[in-house]
């Protein structure tokens, strides 16, 4: 059986998931494909672009809400689906890879709107395997 990387969880207004992983990076990645995919249907995204960057911060809640902000800002920029991601962590810095396509709306079902990150509700606890990330939506 496939371990799941995320669950939606109950909210009245916005979107919110825990994201699950035995690393912090793993949480992050899962987290990243949890976001894409309350946005669209991620089966038939292919990873055919690359997008790299890096995110500085002092903590882990910033660096959280400023990484899944740019993969926002990426998508809304660019106009592309994300749905592969590979984060290395390293104290105050995280090096990111995600990887997708354009979106085409013939091919990919757009579910819902995420307009921003909250640091409402945000509980990052790599020791028990989850993040949890809250969305206005």
């Amino acid at each position: 059986m496939k371990e799941r990387k995320y669950e939606s969880l109950e909210h009245t207004a916005d979107v919110m998931i825990r994201a699950y992983g035995n690393t912090i990076e793993e949480c992050l990645e899962n987290a990243a494909y949890g976001m894409f995919d309350q946005i669209a249907d991620l089966s038939g995204v292919k990873p055919l672009k690359s997008f790299k960057f890096e995110i500085k911060g002092e903590d882990p809640e910033q660096l959280l809400v400023d990484f899944l902000s740019e993969l926002l800002f990426i998508h809304d920029t660019k106009l592309v689906i994300l749905s592969e991601f590979d984060v290395k962590y390293d104290r105050e810095t995280l090096q990111v890879e995600a990887k997708g396509e354009p979106i085409d709306r013939k091919r990919h079902e757009i579910k819902n709107a995420i307009k921003a990150v909250s640091y409402h509700a945000l509980e990052i606890a790599p020791e028990k395997g989850y993040v949890q990330v809250l969305f206005d939506a």
